[in-house]
């Protein structure tokens, strides 16, 4: 048992583990979360940074965290084990979800536990179904036929796990195991093709000629497992989009892909975690002569909107999420559109274009002409717009309405809630200052508040 708690140190906080100095860290919300997921263990006496502090296991503490879970909303029965000074609380997957305490509940998101509204609950466990596709045990997957050990490898050290206890155990305590079955996550990880387990999990690359689907100049489809189709797509992307060189001084040329790889690499991995892989349908990666669009099966979750996915989201795949966020590949739900916009702007490029619903997710890019107006022409540009635009008016413009101008000019249907994300200040702080400009008559609005868009008076 010791070499396992060592092990649990070394994994770090995740999806299934979390550490709490003392015992009156917020054991119930973290519990509950726990039970509303896949189960989990919480270590007390072990900071957040993995240092061992220590905790002495007293009957009243069992007492206590006994009490705590009868007392949830349906009771939840947990094992508590003492190892040397630190207690290992176990919290199985709950049968009867979704569970709550003081009539909150909570669901494991990543390595936080975060509370829910009253209709996400009905997204995450009616809607959805109680047992999600990446937690349900893949019985076609034989461990001695089909797992990659090289893979699993590759895992462990992206996630900085040393493989101190054996390869079952490991996954064990990732809750990938359901008996003597890899779960769905695990078989997307560490299969070696991955279309005899889950048909539709392939990532289809294409790139055509001209504006639409009339003529393909190449096709690939990746079928391995997801951390390599990931890198494959990455590949085929960097590929077939245009490279600008830039030459600084005397020094050497720097070589920049039209669009910066951040938002690329943070698209397809999006795609990756959020699609629903009970779907037929691929992700698909397509390259047009003026966009590129990334889209997959899945798209809304209950009453989610496109605005809600800049500071909120559920994860359809939390099992899933969970390990890429090991690997460091992404970060906090709900963090992946605010990123993109973040390196698009870095380029001087407008925010790209989002369209969803229910069914499925699909963001474009618009790609810039490089012919035309490269990276440096367009940040000149920009640096001197709203200069241009206060001294064409006789008007002296503040710094949020330049910006705001700014983003407009680079993309007519760009909407509040995103102008608000990019320059991370408050709706009503846009509203106010386009009001502002309307006023100026810099800027008027043609159409409806939906399916309208921007016009700058230039």
């Amino acid at each position: 048992m010791k070499k396992e708690l060592e092990f649990l140190i070394n994994q770090g906080e995740g999806y299934n583990l979390e550490f709490k100095e003392s015992s009156t860290d917020n054991l119930a919300k973290d519990i509950c979360a726990f039970a509303n997921a896949t189960g989990g263990k919480i270590l007390i006496g072990v900071t957040d940074n993995g240092t061992i502090r220590g905790i002495k296991t007293t009957n009243k503490l069992r007492s206590q965290l006994h009490d705590l879970t009868r007392n949830m909303d349906p009771p939840l029965s947990i094992s508590l084990r003492p190892v040397d000074n630190i207690l290992i609380i176990t919290v199985p997957e709950g049968t009867k979800k979704p569970y709550s305490v003081n009539g909150r509940f909570y669901l494991r998101e990543g390595s936080n536990s975060n509370q829910l509204k009253r209709d996400e609950i009905r997204a995450f466990f009616v809607d959805e179904g109680i047992i999600k596709f990446d937690e349900q045990p893949n019985k076609k997957f034989n461990f001695t036929k089909h797992f990659d050990d090289e893979k699993f490898h590759t895992f462990l050290e992206k996630a900085q796990i040393t493989p101190i206890i054996s390869k079952e155990n490991i996954l064990e305590n990732l809750q990938l195991l359901d008996k003597e079955y890899l779960k769905n996550a695990g078989v997307l990880f560490f299969c070696k093709t991955i279309t005899p387990f889950i048909i539709s999990a392939t990532i289809k690359c294409v790139l055509f000629r001209g504006k639409t689907k009339y003529k393909i100049l190449s096709r690939k489809e990746f079928d391995e497992d997801i951390y390599t189709n990931y890198q494959q797509a990455m590949t085929f992307l960097e590929a077939n989009l245009r490279t600008e060189y830039i030459i600084t001084g005397a020094g050497p040329r720097e070589e920049k892909l039209e669009f910066p790889e951040d938002a690329l690499r943070e698209a397809v991995l999006n795609a990756i975690a959020h699609r629903d892989y009970t779907s037929t349908a691929s992700i698909h990666v397509e390259i047009y002569e003026d966009r590129v669009e990334i889209h997959n099966p899945g798209g809304l979750i209950g009453n989610l909107t496109v605005k809600d996915l800049y500071t909120r989201s559920i994860p359809r795949n939390p099992l899933l999420f969970g390990l890429m966020q090991r690997m460091e590949l992404v970060e906090k739900v709900g963090s992946g559109l605010l990123r993109i916009n973040k390196a698009m702007k870095s380029y001087h490029l407008p925010p790209p274009k989002i369209d969803a619903d229910k069914n499925f997710f699909k963001i474009t890019f618009l790609r810039p002409d490089l012919q035309r107006e490269t990276i440096e022409e367009r940040t000149k540009k920009i640096e001197s717009f709203g200069e241009k635009m206060g001294r064409k008016w006789g008007e002296k413009l503040g710094q949020n309405e330049e910006k705001i101008l700014q983003i407009i000019s680079q993309n007519k249907y760009v909407t509040i809630a995103q102008i608000a994300s990019l320059l991370k200040i408050a709706t009503t702080t846009v509203e106010n200052n386009l009001e502002k400009l309307k006023n100026k008559e810099l800027l008027r609005r043609i159409g409806p508040d939906k399916g309208g868009y921007w016009e700058v008076n230039q």
